[in-house]
């Protein structure tokens, strides 16, 4: 399996596969509204536009997993526009460990180097995917996404 091989929706409800983004890089977060970390939104937003235009992507996957986020995808994504100006794609809240995980997170956890197999901690867990679908990195939550932007110009 590749990370081109999981199918994700949108908050609009839209379902679509991760090969849309073929020959990218991404930054796939797990986000929170109500989260003490929220304001990496801006900081996501700010990443986001800067290598954008290079190719860059920034996919944000909403979860309730850690009881920090509004009851709609829908409502999520509009406070991230309206609180952050957040214009990266948003997705459906999902949970992001145990059974009930999304596939793409059970993905990644298996994926990112220095965490094999481990769960995800807390909202914000950022990882790095390269051009080819390789995930190759993993950053803590508390970790500022400004602080990914060397790595990222190594990708873009």
């Amino acid at each position: 399996m590749s990370i081109y091989d999981y199918e994700v929706t949108f908050e609009d409800g839209t379902k679509y596969s991760l090969e849309k983004y073929r020959g990218k890089p991404l930054v796939i977060v797990n986000t929170a509204t109500k989260c003490g970390f929220a304001p990496q939104f801006k900081q996501l937003e700010e990443v986001y536009q800067q290598f954008n235009d290079a190719g860059l992507v920034v996919l944000g996957f909403p979860s309730n997993q850690f009881k920090q986020e509004v009851s709609s995808s829908e409502e999520a994504a509009q406070s991230c526009r309206t609180t952050y100006g957040v214009s990266f794609p948003m997705h459906t809240i999902n949970n992001v460990n145990g059974k009930d995980a999304l596939p793409l997170f059970e993905y990644l956890t298996k994926q990112a180097p220095g965490a094999i197999g481990s769960a995800i901690k807390w909202n914000f867990t950022k990882f790095l995917v390269d051009r080819d679908g390789n995930v190759v990195k993993r950053y803590a939550p508390k970790t500022n996404p400004l602080k990914m932007v060397d790595e990222i110009k190594q990708l873009v």
